[in-house]
């Protein structure tokens, strides 16, 4: 990613979340002036492949739900939230992070289409019957649930941070994140409605976990740290493997405790701001707290 972050990452957008919200509202507006025009912006797989191909990009218009109080302060968290993910990851990774949300919901929509047409495939007899089934079931796909996978995303980073639920409770992000994780699968499991609607459904909540499963196995290492700490640490590896000096024993981190008997692929190195003979691995070496 690296390599590609160089070559593309001078046109990662900034202020993204911003971006999204303010087509929530567009959105909304369309949804006021007219219901059915926002039908025609929907990620309907069916009318993709018979031409209209703009509804790979507009369904990113179609808000999740429709307009309230309670909505307008979700939008307020999750600008809050993605601002602060922005920040922290750098917007090139949280382009990164959106844009493959985006992606993977839809592959899923398509994916959603061909199951519809396995299990029931004898109930699409007629093109008037699959564009009411499709149309209807387009309406799971917006970016509700890629605003989820945000949520687990920013608990995962910041697992310990506090925020207030209802403005009166703290709750630590981990059990927020655990909670959202609950609703998702609870929500995959039970099936509301028609089966083709939940076919749908089950599978844009498979996109977003998806995305959150895959930026984390990719990245939990380096989702704490900052641009600047992830650079350091690529340059230290880099400087490792150009100087290739012959590793010496008796190498213990002073954060997990491994040595390089443990592991003979390890690097260690003294942390020159720590006050006293403190040494640490390769893992630790930009990101543990510094003794005073």
């Amino acid at each position: 990613m690296s390599k590609f972050e160089k070559k593309f990452g001078r046109y990662a957008i900034s202020n993204l979340t911003a971006i999204l919200i303010m087509c929530y509202v567009a959105g909304y507006i369309i949804q006021f002036v007219n219901e059915d025009l926002l039908l025609l912006l929907t990620l309907d797989p069916y009318k993709i492949l018979h031409g209209q191909i703009w509804r790979l990009v507009t369904w990113i218009i179609a808000p999740p739900s429709s307009l309230d109080i309670f909505t307008i302060l979700m939008l307020y968290f999750y600008y809050s939230v993605g601002n602060t993910l922005e920040r922290t990851w750098g917007t090139y990774r949280y382009n990164v992070y959106i844009f493959s949300g985006m992606i993977y919901t839809v592959i899923a929509s398509f994916v959603a289409m061909i199951i519809c047409y396995v299990m029931y495939g004898d109930l699409l007899t007629t093109t008037e019957i699959a564009t009411n089934v499709f149309l209807s079931g387009s309406t799971m796909f917006s970016t509700y649930y890629v605003n989820m996978s945000i949520m687990l995303a920013f608990a995962a980073t910041f697992p310990n941070a506090e925020i207030l639920l209802m403005y009166i409770v703290p709750v630590r992000m981990k059990w927020m994140g655990l909670i959202y994780a609950g609703y998702l699968v609870a929500d995959f499991v039970v099936g509301v409605g028609h089966p083709v609607y939940n076919i749908f459904k089950r599978c844009a909540i498979a996109a977003s976990l998806v995305t959150f499963v895959m930026f984390w196995l990719t990245s939990k290492n380096s989702l704490h740290m900052s641009p600047a700490q992830v650079k350091r640490r690529a340059k230290f590896r880099s400087e490792v493997r150009r100087t290739a000096t012959p590793k010496m024993s008796g190498h213990k981190c002073a954060i997990c405790g491994q040595t390089d008997e443990d592991n003979e692929n390890l690097e260690f190195r003294f942390c020159s701001k720590c006050n006293g003979n403190y040494e640490y691995c390769q893992n630790h070496l930009f990101t543990h707290e510094h003794v005073k």
